[in-house]
């Protein structure tokens, strides 16, 4: 199988939920590609941007976080991982940790508003 500069238990994770929702290798394609922004000259001279396309649903995924091509095979997957349970509608830990921020900051500032519009003449 593959294997990430990651610790074993997370590439174990990810190669789980990749054939719990049914996404082979097979079915994606690879493609490295130069990176830009931070990293100077060794950015500039290596290809670690990583490009994945899951062919049967035609999702598209580009990573390019860290200065490690490795790293970012595994950012990647994660992400098209996270996107094809979206389409499917399955609700991820991730946007469940999104919606209660969201939730959390709606409370802040409704509370925020009753406190300040209040007229203190």
């Amino acid at each position: 199988m593959l294997s990430f500069s990651v610790s074993k238990e997370k590439t174990r994770l990810l190669q789980e939920k990749m054939k719990a929702l049914g996404i082979l290798e097979k079915d994606i394609i690879e493609k490295f590609v130069r990176s830009s922004g931070k990293g100077g000259q060794k950015v500039n001279k290596t290809s670690t941007c990583v490009f994945l396309k899951h062919i049967p649903t035609g999702i598209e995924v580009k990573c390019m976080k860290d200065r490690s091509q490795s790293i970012n095979r595994f950012l990647a997957r994660r992400k098209l991982i996270e996107k094809i349970e979206a389409l499917s509608g399955n609700v991820s830990s991730f946007n469940n940790k999104t919606e209660r921020i969201r939730r959390q900051k709606s409370k802040r500032k409704r509370r925020a508003r009753l406190k300040y519009s209040t007229d203190t003449l």
